[in-house]
């Protein structure tokens, strides 16, 4: 069943966006083919059991969360030497043709409602260009929400042995709420990559908790290349977070790190999924995640091992802690496997502080409060261990240590 496009949305505001940005007829005519395509797609599949949604996309009221002609962000990019990194408005001036070429290359517009959403209005991004060749270790994109909606787009081309280091933060401005104070930000990246490159990746989102937030990552692999997710998830009411990697290449490789932090009514749906596609390819997923209050979070993992994936090494790990009698999380990893010469393993588990170290702490005069937070801190020590990038990794700490706080 597909969702009713917004009355507020129309032909006439794809040809306004465009026209206000002067942009190309040909990506007029992309942003007009996913609008027309909303009427059929459906929002992204959630997972289910008899009787129970996990997650309810549903009852999303885009026609009250999405105002397309009055987004307003405050971005700033901080650039490397020998790399190119522009707001995707700079960037069709100057490289229009990179653009028209990889432009949803590694993301299908039309893979549902909410990209083909964002595909049609999107009015901000970052487009980075890594040359043949050039290690650009310290790229950065510092983003700030000022609006009510709001849609952004991010390609990354990594060419021939090139590599990349990057760092997102997503925030709120100090722009008041709307009236009836719920607010939504989608998010798109798409990497690509040459042969032998490298790209890190590494998101931060901080949103306000009024905010509903809808993010898919996708990276394409070629031979011998990385790529690598690092994604830290403690804003927004309700997340809804897609990381993905297509190992294309031989011997390429991929890396996918999550942590996320709930508390009160917020909700987390966090999806890692790799597709082994080329021979001698690589994946490892870790995520954890602490849930306090009445939070609640969702994860699916999913490694696919294609027919001529052969010699594949696949590893998945979830582990979730919970703080709180009400707080719920539910985990579902799945391993897909077309050949048989495969090495490769899931796991996931669901637990609550252990009682017996709690008391050992609590029994040497460590007051209870400062001994959970400290076994908080530790749970997440194997995440953060795997955050390569000094940075982001004392941010993702600082957030939790507020947190907790």
């Amino acid at each position: 069943m597909s969702t009713q496009v917004p009355l507020s949305i129309s032909e006439d505001t794809i040809h306004t966006i465009s026209e206000e940005r002067g942009e190309p007829e040909w990506l007029l005519e992309r942003r007009l083919e996913a609008f027309r395509a909303l009427d059929e797609l459906d929002l992204p599949d959630v997972i289910q059991t008899p009787g129970r949604r996990w997650t309810n996309l549903e009852n999303l009221e885009f026609e009250n969360l999405v105002d397309p002609l009055n987004q307003s962000d405050e971005t700033e990019r901080v650039s490397a030497e020998g790399a190119t990194v522009l707001s995707f408005a700079e960037a069709l001036d100057e490289h229009g043709d990179l653009i028209e070429e990889h432009l949803g290359s590694v993301v299908d517009p039309e893979s549902n409602y909410l990209t083909a959403l964002s595909a049609a209005l999107f009015t901000t991004g970052t487009v980075i260009h890594v040359p043949k060749g050039v290690d650009a270790e310290d790229v950065k994109v510092r983003a700030e929400m000022n609006s009510q909606s709001l849609f952004s787009h991010t390609l990354v081309v990594a060419e021939e042995n090139a590599s990349a280091t990057i760092l997102e933060r997503i925030s709120n401005g100090e722009s008041e709420p709307p009236a009836d104070g719920e607010r939504y930000f989608s998010n798109v990246v798409e990497i690509v990559t040459g042969e032998n490159a490298y790209v890190q990746y590494g998101s931060l989102q901080d949103l306000d908790e009024d905010v509903y937030t809808y993010s898919l990552k996708r990276g394409d692999a070629d031979r011998y290349a990385t790529v690598s997710w690092i994604e830290g998830n403690l804003g927004s009411r309700l997340t809804r977070s897609d990381i993905e990697t297509e190992l294309n290449g031989d011997s390429s490789e991929t890396k996918i790190v999550g942590a996320f932090f709930g508390h009160g009514d917020q909700h987390f749906d966090v999806n890692a999924r790799v597709w082994h596609n080329a021979e001698h390819t690589t994946a490892d997923l870790v995520t954890r995640g602490v849930l306090d209050e009445r939070a609640r979070s969702v994860y699916e993992g999913v490694q696919d091992v294609g027919r001529d994936a052969w010699d594949t090494s696949s590893y998945q790990r979830e582990n979730t802690l919970m703080l709180s009698d009400e707080s719920e999380a539910d985990a579902s990893p799945k391993l897909i496997i077309h050949n048989h010469d495969t090495e490769a393993s899931h796991s996931a588990t669901v637990g609550q502080v252990d009682r017996e170290d709690l008391f050992y702490m609590t029994s040497r005069s460590i007051p209870e409060r400062t001994a959970r937070n400290m076994l908080v801190k530790g749970f997440f020590v194997p995440v953060l261990e795997e955050v390569e990038v000094d940075e982001l990794r004392d941010d993702i700490e600082e957030l939790i240590r507020q947190r907790l706080d």
